[in-house]
């Protein structure tokens, strides 16, 4: 399976990891030219330096392996493209790569509403290219332009030699899906901010100028086609090629747990309503988790607690889920013998089961939260990690409140170790997991809006007064709010909320989305409506911070389709803008 990302900065790790293999092809492609290659990342960091926008589009493997890529600029004043290399891995030439690759980039192009595409070609007569080789690669690429519409400009000096040693190229035109003819002022513009811009250490002004006047047809002329048998009047785009702003992750696996007690509300249903929900909004690219090993998690939790729930899950019986009854002072020295009977040890409630598919449920939830992570260290704005079961109640050494791992906090840990993160916790119940995780961490910031703990689960913890201790002290809030809170003071809450987030200043921003505070939800007494949730989402992407959201609670069915639709439709709205 091959995926095609934009690449936009160079700061995140993952994006770096994809330009260096990007230099590899370069090089393998283009030897002559391999210390361009290196100037990447600088053309990334510094987008309008060279008046220009530069946009690396990759094709990868689920793993990562770069295929090829392009390089695109963009360039605003005159709101025109101009294509400056495309190449794959030797490896992989043929096989429909390099039209992929060039249809994501007609594909972006049209999604800046850009007046045409610009790019060059070694010229296909033999009159300007030498030897048999050369001059067959240069039909083929011609060949391949021409059928997307793409034609040489004529009646111009563009193909006049320059450099050392000089070469020389033929300058065609994409007009996208303009119906209007290219006018000679707009490609004189667009030419002099090429050469400019572009290949102003090879040539001069005189050059320049030359050149630019040597467009004198209005509009201008273009050669026939040689290649392609019936001329197309208008060269559609195909949309679909590049991965869209915001990533879905799920998996399937979150339905071998599902626990038919009565009171147990996280059932399978709730991760198909939510996509059945999204589905025909047509916002996310969906992708399917990537296993992670259990270091991700014991990264957070502790290993006789992890080990635990990995025992007794794979013991018990199926269908005979075991619910902890008996509450022990939690001392090392003092753990029940009988693995069924340490439920209570480990576990802060009597409603979470242990149950056989309840660690392997947990462990592909965890795999979920990871992948939709690497996404977003990936360059992706937006990850949604549609999780199940959820995560947030889960602490370093016990399970309970549906949760046995924390899906964001091993999220957040990951996104810690690459920048400032903050955790921002909107579920209806307090997520003392996250909050027991770091507690003691200043890398990491929690921010809490929750039912207050006087009258909602697990009424030991989320107090006001809670604001971390050690080194974390100062690095964890809480709002705490009242029964039938509606949406005037719950979105006052979250301005003070998102107040003391841009404070901290962070890198990465999670957010543990619980839709259970709508009105009508089975655990929660909050008053929200759908709008309240859509100006949640608009003011979270007005942060502009790469932000990963992970799926806690929410168990009114109605309400985690209006719920997630009223969110995402607004966090859709303002993902381009997040980097």
């Amino acid at each position: 399976m091959i995926r095609i990302r934009c690449i936009t900065s160079h700061v995140l790790p993952l994006a770096r990891n994809r330009i260096a293999q990007v230099e590899e092809i370069f090089a393998e492609n283009f030897p002559r030219l391999a210390s361009y290659a290196c100037k990447i990342s600088e053309l990334l960091a510094n987008p309008f330096k060279q008046k220009y926008q530069t946009v690396l589009i990759v094709s990868e493997t689920v793993i990562g392996k770069v295929t090829g890529f392009v390089l695109l600029l963009h360039f605003p004043d005159v709101n025109s493209s101009f294509l400056d290399f495309i190449a794959v891995r030797k490896a992989k030439w043929g096989g429909g790569l390099g039209s992929a690759l060039y249809g994501a980039a007609r594909e972006y192009c049209e999604g800046l509403s850009s007046r045409g595409l610009y790019l060059e070609v070694q010229p296909d007569d033999p009159g300007l290219t030498n030897g048999e080789a050369e001059l067959a690669e240069s039909r083929r690429r011609m060949r391949f332009y021409e059928n997307y519409g793409a034609r040489p400009i004529i009646g111009t000096a563009y193909h006049t030699p320059v450099g050392d040693p000089p070469t020389t190229a033929y300058l065609l035109f994409d007009p996208l899906n303009r119906p209007d003819p290219l006018g000679r002022d707009e490609a004189r513009n667009a030419v002099r901010a090429i050469l400019k811009h572009r290949f102003g250490h090879v040539v001069d002004e005189q050059y320049i100028r030359h050149v630019v006047e040597s467009f004198v047809d209005d509009p201008v002329r273009f050669r026939l086609a040689r290649s392609v048998r019936k001329e197309p009047t208008r060269s559609e785009i195909t949309t679909g090629h590049i991965l869209k702003p915001m990533v879905l992750v799920t998996s399937q696996k979150h339905i071998i747990h599902h626990i038919r007690s009565r009171g147990y509300f996280e059932r399978p249903a709730r991760v198909g309503a939510v996509l059945d929900a999204l589905r025909p909004l047509n916002l996310f690219t969906q992708i399917p988790p990537r296993r992670f090993s259990e270091k991700v998690i014991l990264a957070v939790h502790d290993h006789h607690f992890v080990d635990f729930l990995k025992k007794v899950c794979t013991k018990l019986q199926k269908g005979q889920p075991v619910y902890p009854d008996t509450f022990p002072i939690r001392r090392p020295d003092r753990r029940p013998r009988d693995l069924p009977v340490q439920a209570g040890y480990y576990c802060i409630d009597s409603c979470t089961p242990l149950y056989r598919s309840a660690y392997f449920a947990a462990r592909a939830s965890v795999d979920v939260a990871v992948t939709a992570c690497e996404e977003v260290l990936a360059g992706s704005p937006v990850a949604y990690a549609l999780c199940r079961p959820p995560g947030h109640h889960a602490e370093r050494k016990v399970y309970g409140g549906f949760c046995y791992f924390n899906n964001a906090a091993i999220a957040a840990h990951r996104l810690s170790l690459e920048g400032r993160t903050a955790v921002l916790d909107i579920d209806f119940h307090h997520g003392n997991g996250t909050q027991d995780i770091f507690y003691a961490r200043p890398d990491v910031l929690t921010v809490s809006i929750h039912g207050h703990p006087d009258y909602s689960f697990p009424y030991f913890s989320g107090f006001a007064n809670e604001t971390g201790e050690g080194p974390g002290l100062g690095f964890n809030q809480n709002f705490p709010l009242a029964p039938n809170t509606g949406d005037e003071a719950y979105l006052k809450t979250i301005d003070k909320a998102l107040a003391r987030i841009a404070r901290f200043r962070p890198d990465f921003l999670v957010v543990s989305m619980g839709l259970d505070v709508l009105k009508g939800d089975p655990t929660g007494t909050f008053a929200l409506s759908a709008d309240a949730l859509r100006v949640v989402g608009k003011r979270l992407t007005e942060m502009r911070i790469p932000m990963l959201v992970v799926q806690e609670g929410g168990y009114n069915l109605r309400n985690l389709k209006r719920g997630a639709v009223a969110f995402f439709s607004a966090v859709a709205e303002g993902s381009s803008a997040i980097i």
